[in-house]
């Protein structure tokens, strides 16, 4: 699964986007030099997200909605279609218009 499709995934599941748990975690204290772990904590208590799904809100939470370049353009399960990841919800994401 793509990261993208994590954060799509998340959103469907909970109904907040990616941008809306960065403000959530930023009340809580979390942001950049966070350790995954007192976050992953959070998800799984208050949104029953597993491992998987959260280290995906970790990463855009302590370090922002770019990722690395490794698996976009490629074929695989993992491929992303852009190093910059989508926040502000899957509807109105432009790669995802066709």
């Amino acid at each position: 699964m793509s990261f993208q499709a994590y954060l799509d995934n998340i959103e469907t599941k909970t109904g907040l986007t990616p941008r809306q748990f960065i403000e959530l975690a930023s009340q809580k204290g979390f942001g950049p030099g966070t350790k995954a772990t007192p976050i992953l904590e959070w998800l799984k208590a208050d949104y029953d997200l597993s491992r998987g799904y959260g280290m995906a809100l970790v990463h855009v939470i302590t370090k922002g909605p770019q990722i690395s370049a490794k698996h976009v353009g490629t074929d695989g399960a993992h491929a992303d279609q852009t190093d910059t990841l989508w926040l502000d919800g899957k509807a109105g994401n432009p790669a995802s218009a066709g």
